[in-house]
């Protein structure tokens, strides 16, 4: 926060909000299609399996992003916990509401155009973790691009 507020002086931004509390909350507050992008980056990754609760990363927050990203607009993610990156993948790809926008298998190793690195990375990359970046692209209303197995056990109980 002291970081951003530095920053914001320094630049003399005044388009700026920031919020000193709990992310959830804001995401209720937050208009629908209000929002062209959204970055989760290095959030705590609740490493005990008793404690994935607690992550951030939920079928719930992801429909409120969801909500609250304009069609287009981009949920992006970054953090050297591989097990939380899996994790997110396995949350963001069973949406209907978002498409990964992965072209190359590599493409989870390079940060997005824009993106500035943490000491949280910093960190990471001296003790030899990777951190991984992932770009998800809001759909329109909610179209499922790949193939979700669960859509047709539901397509053939409406016997389609």
């Amino acid at each position: 926060m002291a970081k951003a507020l530095a920053a914001i002086e320094l630049k003399n931004l005044s388009n700026i909000r920031l919020h000193f509390d709990d992310a959830v909350f804001l995401l209720e507050w937050l208009p629908s299609a209000s929002l062209a992008c959204v970055d989760l980056i290095y959030p705590d990754p609740w490493p005990k399996r008793r404690h994935w609760k607690r992550r951030f990363i939920q079928d719930e927050s992801v429909a409120a992003i969801a909500r609250i990203l304009r069609p287009d607009g981009e949920f992006r993610f970054a953090t050297d916990v591989a097990d939380y990156a899996a994790w997110t993948l396995k949350h963001l790809i069973r949406s209907s509401d978002f498409t990964w926008t992965a072209e190359r298998a590599d493409d989870w190793r390079r940060a997005w155009s824009g993106f500035s690195a943490t000491r949280y990375e910093a960190k990471a990359m001296r003790e030899g973790r990777a951190p991984c970046y992932l770009i998800f692209r809001r759909t329109h209303g909610g179209a499922r691009t790949a193939y979700d197995p669960r859509q047709r056990t539901k397509d053939r109980t409406r016997g389609a």
